[in-house]
């Protein structure tokens, strides 16, 4: 990796309504599965805490699942509900807050990606808009409104817990074809009633859900919401084929209390409207004038979904558009999994010893 150009961008402090920050870096949420029985432990705690001891600006947490049965698949992803998960949350918070660093949960929902019969319950079907897989299989009825409506207020008390434990914000996770997404997208919700039909009518579950937990949170609390175009099922995918429509979707969600989004693509350099260098992270700052976090393959030569290795690479394209003001905060993913020192390396120029990503990071906590 070089380093020709001055990473202090990188590095200024961020301040906005309901959140600042040391520096502009963000840990992005990344499933890990090391929770056994779904119980965030010491090891887990201990893995955020090497990264706020490292400086990262804000650090997400792994998607922790909503109180539903079916918001997660497999034993090992966190829960976000009950005693002892909780607890769990309890003591990550406070490891890194002694760190001296700041962490917002990741509030999920798998919805129709999830099997029938996978645990943690193996009797819960999975359930969304239509019922549809991401492929478009019939696997199970529409959810009702009342489904939706309960639904709404799980997510609205997971937002109330993170505030009671003492977290510093929440991010709702609306990317990548889970629940949230699955209602965003006109392939997985063929809804005639007023959660589909429309851009407008695919947006409302989200916006309910946004408004419901600043409801509870109150109006100083950070919210942040995660969407994509891309699923996890097909790279291509579009929830907004247009800027208007990316706008139709967006400025529901600013008024329903939405204070940071977070733009999810593989490639942070890619542009996502014809006829414009400006990427998912930097329409959606110009059209919803709220601060944005940029993500996408940072630091390194290779995307997240190519399940291959990557090496490290320059972040001058990176840096250039941060001063340009087309973003506000740089997500990293598989850089901070595979090297918890990556921001404080890059800070004080130790490119030379950065790591490349190897795929057995995926199975250690670094």
């Amino acid at each position: 990796m070089t380093d020709n150009t001055s990473i202090k961008p990188l590095f200024e402090p961020f301040d906005s309504k309901n959140l600042s920050l040391q520096n502009r870096t963000v840990m992005a949420p990344m499933t890990r599965g090391f929770s056994p029985d779904n119980i965030p432990g010491e090891d887990v705690a201990a893995y955020y805490r090497r990264r706020a001891e490292n400086d990262v600006g804000l650090i997400v947490t792994e998607g922790t699942g909503i109180n539903h049965p079916s918001s997660v698949s497999g034993s090992g992803i966190p829960v976000f509900h009950g005693e002892k998960a909780l607890n769990g949350w309890a003591n990550v918070v406070k490891e890194v807050h002694e760190a001296g660093g700041k962490i917002a949960p990741q509030l999920w929902h798998v919805g129709m990606t999830r099997q029938a019969g996978d645990l943690p319950n193996e009797d819960a079907k999975p359930v969304g808009p239509s019922g549809l897989t991401l492929d478009g299989e019939k696997v199970n009825e529409p959810m009702t409104e009342t489904e939706i409506t309960d639904m709404v207020e799980t997510y609205a008390q997971a937002a109330a817990d993170a505030k009671r434990l003492g977290f510093d914000g929440i991010e709702i996770h609306g990317a990548h074809g889970y629940l949230i997404d699955q209602f965003l997208w006109a392939k997985t919700n063929h809804r005639t009633d007023r959660y589909g039909g429309d851009v407008a009518g695919r947006t409302r579950f989200a916006v309910e859900i946004v408004e419901a937990c600043r409801r509870e949170v109150g109006p100083d609390f950070p919210i942040i919401f995660r969407f994509s175009q891309w699923k996890m099922n097909d790279f291509k995918a579009a929830i907004a084929a247009t800027p208007e429509e990316l706008d139709s979707i967006l400025q529901p969600l600013v008024e329903a209390g939405v204070d940071i989004f977070h733009c999810s693509t593989r490639r942070f350099w890619e542009p996502e409207f014809e006829g414009s260098d400006l990427n998912l992270a930097g329409w959606t700052k110009k059209l919803s004038g709220k601060p944005v976090i940029s993500v996408g393959s940072v630091g390194l030569d290779g995307e997240f979904t190519s399940g291959t290795g990557a090496n490290t690479t320059s972040l001058d394209g990176l840096i250039g558009k941060l001063e340009n003001d087309e973003f506000d905060l740089v997500a990293v993913g598989r850089s901070l999994l595979m090297d918890p020192a990556w921001a404080a390396k890059i800070r004080d120029g130790r490119a030379d010893e950065l790591k490349p990503f190897s795929k057995e990071a995926l199975s250690t906590l670094y």
